[in-house]
């Protein structure tokens, strides 16, 4: 059968809001399909809902359809996106509505069922994650519109590729196939160039967005749109296929797939071949995101500046300290961006952030904002904040369980109202999820002179969340630095470059077809990122701190 032209216009609520259009004109799609949900979207949708219970959708969609459902039905192309969040059924209405204004002949399916709230009246949104073949059902009934609630991201793709090949949901390989194009594309123009280690290999102010060519075998082609920014090449495929996973085995509801069977190579400018990946039967339960809120959260950051900075610090501790012993939860953080003789004020301070959690909003509201701006005429010398301290804004605790997949009633309901129950896998087609066994180290580099160097010159990595965990993917760029990192790189090793993970496990997963390591860090995150429990709070940035470490480096690879 033909080649399945999948793109990608959103990877998350808030994304390039252009890049639906620019897809659509860029070039030839068959399917065009939009990201819009992360856990903390999650729990913004759930607040929305809590003052309109017609709302819990990405009022971003519809406003891109706006402009774009005319185009899209023009050239034939199918829109596919979880944009339906916590509400798919009252967005399908909302995309009937106004393609009933628009006047555009479109037929509009959605997936529902994944909503679990009965079951956890604690929670404000509880969802389970589904799979794609709840939009293959659409789309084989003909909907030129789907909208989904909580679907791995991946079933985007796996969904238009099950509907279009006939892909049986035992064919595994097929599937683990699409799962990995899924997962290159689910965030967007991090595949092409954004947020790349290695940006300055190529031109990356406003890199397109991708798209996959996928076949009837699971074979996949990366690419973008000619004439677009950014550039997709081996590294930007590896970072994002390293992005937010764990082990070899990438779990999710309709197969397994094994990450350290993919296999890539440069076809040409812009264009990565995914091959070789096989799947394995899913685990039998379904993972359920819940999120709820946690308490209220306030901040205020004092500007220390010149000297005697800890002693500065210690003064306002000490001052704050009788306001402070109600609250549940405080955390003080002095962050020493100060320089010695510097040239400017800016970077002769140094910043003590202030951190407080509480249940209720009175403690961690105006009694501290109260206490910390009294000290204005009273404290240390040069006493500024940043900003003054809010009256406590509401933050949100997440974490994930898992139930068989006959708890969730998976359901299509068709663009002519029918309503087809998705069957979930029987037990017998199930595999509970085991470590694969470590692969055989690669031969270390012979004996030689070394340099005192940073990581980054010899490796890229990429971090991310996953509730409150982080993964931290670390790969090289030839097979030399790859013997030498698969030896250097230990799990203590990480550790003693990343003290914050020092007292938390970390586990380090092999994948040599990529020549990279894998480190899962747990707990590094806390409650997850709408806690906001650290500096960094979804990790985006840990994955750079390591490239930023200095380690002893062969020069051969310098």
């Amino acid at each position: 059968m033909s080649v399945l032209r999948v793109g990608n216009a959103s990877g998350f609520y808030g994304d390039r809001f252009s890049a639906m259009r620019e897809m659509l004109t860029g070039g030839e799609l068959d399917v065009l399909t939009g990201d819009y949900l992360a856990e903390l979207t999650m729990l913004i949708l759930g607040r929305d809902r809590l003052k309109d219970p017609g709302a819990g959708y990405a009022r971003t969609f519809l406003r891109q359809l706006e402009e774009c459902l005319g185009l899209a039905h023009e050239r034939g192309v199918r829109i596919v996106a979880n944009a339906g969040g916590l509400n798919p059924a009252g967005l399908a209405d909302s995309v009937r509505a106004l393609a009933e204004r628009l006047g555009v002949p479109v037929r509009v399916a959605h997936v529902e069922g994944d909503g679990l709230g009965a079951a956890h009246p604690g929670a404000l949104a509880a969802n389970a994650y589904l799979g794609g073949f709840g939009i293959a059902a659409c789309l084989r009934a003909g909907a030129d519109v789907v909208v989904t609630g909580r679907v791995t991201d991946a079933a985007l793709v796996t969904g238009p590729a099950a509907a279009h090949f006939g892909w049986a949901p035992t064919e595994y390989d097929r599937l683990a196939g699409a799962v990995v194009a899924g997962h290159l594309l689910e965030c967007g123009a991090q595949t092409t160039g954004g947020n790349y280690a290695f940006f300055q290999d190529g031109d990356v102010r406003r890199p397109g967005f991708p798209l996959a060519e996928l076949h009837a075998d699971g074979t996949s082609v990366i690419t973008k749109h000619d004439g677009t920014g950014g550039f997709v090449d081996v590294g930007t495929v590896t970072a994002q296929l390293l992005y937010e996973t764990g082990g070899a085995r990438y779990a999710g509801p309709d197969v397994t797939a094994r990450l350290d069977t993919v296999r890539l190579g440069q076809e040409g400018p812009d264009r990565v071949r995914v091959s070789g990946v096989r799947g394995e039967a899913p685990p039998p339960t379904l993972k359920v995101g819940l999120n709820r809120l946690g308490g209220f959260r306030n901040e205020v950051a004092f500007v220390l500046t010149g000297l005697d900075v800890e002693a500065k610090a210690a003064l306002v501790r000490a001052q704050l300290e009788p306001a402070l012993g109600k609250i549940a939860d405080v955390r003080w953080d002095l962050v020493r961006t100060d320089r010695r003789d510097a040239a400017t004020e800016e970077t002769a301070s140094a910043l003590l952030r202030l951190v407080v959690r509480d249940a209720d909003q009175q403690v961690v509201g105006r009694a501290l904002s109260g206490a910390a701006i009294e000290l204005a005429l009273a404290s240390y010398p040069g006493f500024h904040v940043l900003a003054p301290p809010g009256k406590g804004a509401p933050y949100g605790v997440f974490e994930d369980v898992y139930v068989p997949h006959g708890a969730v009633d998976h359901v299509a309901v068709l663009h002519d109202g029918r309503r087809v129950t998705v069957a979930p896998p029987q037990a017998q087609d199930t595999v509970a999820l085991a470590q694969v066994p470590e692969p055989p180290l690669p031969q270390p580099l012979p004996p030689g002179a070394v340099r005192r160097a940073p990581l980054g010159l010899v490796a890229g990595a990429r971090s991310g969340d996953k509730g409150g965990d982080a993964n931290v993917g670390v790969w090289a760029r030839t097979d030399d630095a790859w013997r030498w990192l698969a030896h250097e790189l230990t799990a203590d090793r990480f550790r003693e470059l990343l003290p914050e993970a020092r007292d938390l496990p970390v586990t380090r997963h092999q994948l040599p077809n990529l020549r990279a390591l894998n480190f899962v860090v747990e707990g590094i995150l806390g409650e997850g990122v709408a806690a906001q429990a650290r500096f960094d709070p979804q990790a985006k940035a840990l994955g750079e701190w390591l490239r930023a470490r200095h380690l002893d480096i062969p020069e051969s690879l310098l």
